[in-house]
């Protein structure tokens, strides 16, 4: 009776070092991933990723469209590139 009993309890103590291994393992990679279970948790709010494009009207003066040509032309680059580089 009592080694079934040992090896029941060893068994049961075996169980217990493996999810403290699980619940550590978690944690680590919870810490490494941390900033892509952020973007992961605010896409559940907000049903956006942070580098997802959305298409905007602005209303623009002739003048800084002009320049924004300019720029585009200069630099190859396309105009809500050159936007978006300004505000980063």
């Amino acid at each position: 009776m009592q080694s079934k009993e040992i090896k029941k309890s060893k068994r049961f103590l075996d169980d217990q070092k493996s999810k403290k291994m699980e619940i550590s393992d978690i944690k680590k990679i919870l810490k490494k991933y941390k900033d892509v279970f952020e973007v992961l948790e605010n896409y559940d709010k907000t049903r956006e990723l942070p580098f997802q494009r959305k298409r905007i009207d602005i209303t623009l003066s002739i003048e800084t469209i002009n320049k924004l040509k300019k720029l585009k032309e200069k630099t190859g680059k396309p105009i809500s590139q050159i936007i978006e580089e300004k505000f980063q």
